[in-house]
């Protein structure tokens, strides 16, 4: 069976960071490896997306990062969910179930 690749939509993204971190406060790659673990694989954030999106939060002032030691001893950045952040985390569910139900509503048109 091929292998299904998805892009995420930038905004897509951001809502996933923002979910993960709402969760327990990590690193850029545990972040990165939480949504492909959640997903079941489907979304694989690249370094390339990912950074910008960590950064693009943090200046919103979404999620916050402070330096800290990783499992294997190196410095990473840990970064939360601001009070901020989980205000906006709560727009972009109401919204994206409004996407979900528009979208499946041309899908089940017949």
């Amino acid at each position: 069976m091929a292998e299904a690749k998805t892009d995420l939509l930038r905004g897509t993204l951001d809502m996933l960071i923002l979910k993960t971190l709402s969760l327990q406060p990590l690193h850029g790659l545990g972040v990165s490896q939480r949504i492909q673990q959640v997903t079941g694989g489907v979304f694989q954030v690249k370094p390339g997306s990912l950074f910008p999106a960590l950064h693009r939060l943090e200046q919103e002032g979404w999620i916050e990062g402070s330096w800290g030691e990783s499992a294997n001893n190196r410095r990473a950045k840990y970064y939360r969910l601001t009070s901020a952040g989980r205000r906006r985390l709560g727009e972009e569910k109401r919204n994206w179930a409004q996407v979900v139900l528009a979208i499946t509503k041309v899908m089940e048109a017949t």
